[in-house]
């Protein structure tokens, strides 16, 4: 039997558990793949940043939470996955050495009308260090199946690879944003593409989300994906991935221009992350992102804050992700 089904979340519940400490040499493993920014990556140059010190990826805290929900909720239950996350802020850095747990509330379930053998689950989680300061917080909503119900429909699709789509250049006609004043609201860039093989989609979920769906390749033709699907939490991590690598080459245009450059700083956050689709083995998913507002912040001088809406397109042209996010970002002198 199941340990947790639909039925077993009561409104109005709360509970805590985790208690993970994560080291330096995490905090850097995780951001030389997904978030390689010096204040992720180097102690020295961290502390000539923003923030002043080497502090961990705010994806890597969401990742990190995400094991503990699976380690403590989610592990043999009926979880069918997540359509999205309301909220997501990251109100403390997370420090080497610092020791998390959650603070998990169930402010609301409802069954599904359309789909009778599911139910849906929003869960509150505040996530603290050993300090009891929360360091993240988290609103998001999880399906589960109902006790007893038949929940393995799998979908007509096999795991064959969507067309494949090269990485899709970019605009170089206009002068890069490397500094908060040059950014131009309403300006969209398509800032690469990235393949989800086999074997990225496995070692991620096996380190952070090891739902059977996203580790094995037969229990997932079993359940209603049909197919091996990557974790939306690794689909996140790679849009950084992809959006660090596309900002290292509008700095490189910039300097060989003759240009000055700014500095980003950390993000506060994100909002309205949804997982519309499925990714599987093989799929190519195309990120684009779009300036949706800038403002200078009184409480930084010298720096903005820019917010973006972002998204990813898979090789069939489906919209497969999206987030609204936003950075800190350098104002230029004078």
């Amino acid at each position: 039997m199941p340990t947790y089904a639909f039925e077993d979340f009561v409104p109005g519940t709360t509970s805590v558990y985790g208690g993970v400490t994560v080291s330096a040499e995490e905090i850097i493993a995780f951001a030389r793949e997904y978030d390689a920014q010096p204040m992720h990556t180097d102690p020295d140059a961290a502390q000539r940043s923003f923030v002043g010190q080497l502090i961990a990826s705010g994806w890597h805290t969401c990742a990190l939470s995400m094991r503990m929900f699976y380690d403590n909720v989610l592990i043999g239950s009926t979880s069918m996955g997540s359509p999205g996350v309301e909220e997501g802020s990251w109100v403390r850095p997370v420090l080497p050495g610092d020791t998390l747990r959650i603070r998990q509330t169930v402010p609301e379930a409802r069954a599904s009308r359309s789909r009778p053998e599911m139910g849906l689950v929003r869960f509150v989680f505040e996530v603290l260090n050993q300090r009891d300061e929360t360091v993240y917080t988290q609103s998001c909503w999880v399906m589960f199946g109902r006790r007893g119900a038949d929940i393995a429909s799998p979908s007509a699709r096999d795991a064959a690879p969507a067309p494949a789509r090269e990485p899709v250049g970019q605009n170089r006609d206009q002068p890069p944003a490397t500094w908060f004043d040059d950014v131009v609201v309403g300006e969209e860039a398509v800032i690469g593409s990235h393949r989800f093989t086999t074997e990225e989609i496995i070692r991620f979920a096996n380190a952070f989300d090891p739902q059977p769906f996203h580790t094995d390749a037969e229990a997932a033709r079993q359940t209603h994906f049909g197919a091996l699907c990557a974790s939306g939490w690794n689909t996140a991590a790679v849009w950084m991935q992809v959006m660090l690598e596309y900002q290292t080459g509008e700095v490189r245009r910039a300097l060989r221009a003759g240009h000055s450059v700014g500095r980003l700083g950390p993000s506060p956050g994100f909002r309205n992350m949804r997982w519309l689709q499925p990714v599987y083995a093989n799929d190519v998913l195309t990120y684009h992102t779009l300036v949706s507002d800038k403002r200078p912040t009184a409480s930084r001088p010298g720096w903005g804050i820019v917010s973006t809406r972002n998204r990813a397109l898979n090789g069939a042209g489906e919209e497969v992700f999206s987030f609204d996010g936003a950075v800190f970002w350098e104002q230029r002198p004078g």
